[in-house]
């Protein structure tokens, strides 16, 4: 089971952008769907936006498009979340995950093999 580690969260306001990271402690199989989940306080998990390990496609949910940008750095082993226009609505901690299914603008949070910590985003207005 591949091991993940976020890390770029922090306090921003209201129009900043952010770029969150994704460290995997090996090479994900090349079959692999990587993404991002957020939570906010009292909500459920959520789909964010996805990214095929090989090639590069790209999937987002409603919320993000647009704004999000997911990308890979294969020879680091690693993922990115590119957030600009950032919303209050975008305040929660953002999970790393590994190996999930992946439908249109929609994923399963219960469908992911591999999660990472977390990491806090707090967007201020």
């Amino acid at each position: 089971q591949v091991q993940l580690v976020e890390s770029g969260g922090r306090l921003a306001q209201a129009g900043d952008s952010l770029r969150l990271s994704c460290a995997a402690s090996a090479p994900p199989y090349s079959s692999f769907t990587m993404g991002w989940f957020r939570q906010a306080p009292g909500k459920e998990r959520e789909f964010v936006a996805a990214i095929s390990w090989s090639g590069n496609r790209t999937y987002y949910a409603d919320s993000v498009k647009g704004r999000f940008t997911i990308s890979k750095e294969s020879t680091k082993n690693t993922m990115y979340l590119l957030m600009n226009n950032l919303k209050p609505d975008d305040t929660a901690v953002y999970h790393c995950a590994a190996d999930f299914l992946i439908s249109g603008t929609s994923a399963s949070p219960h469908s992911v093999r591999s999660w990472g910590q977390g990491t806090q985003v707090t967007v201020s207005s």
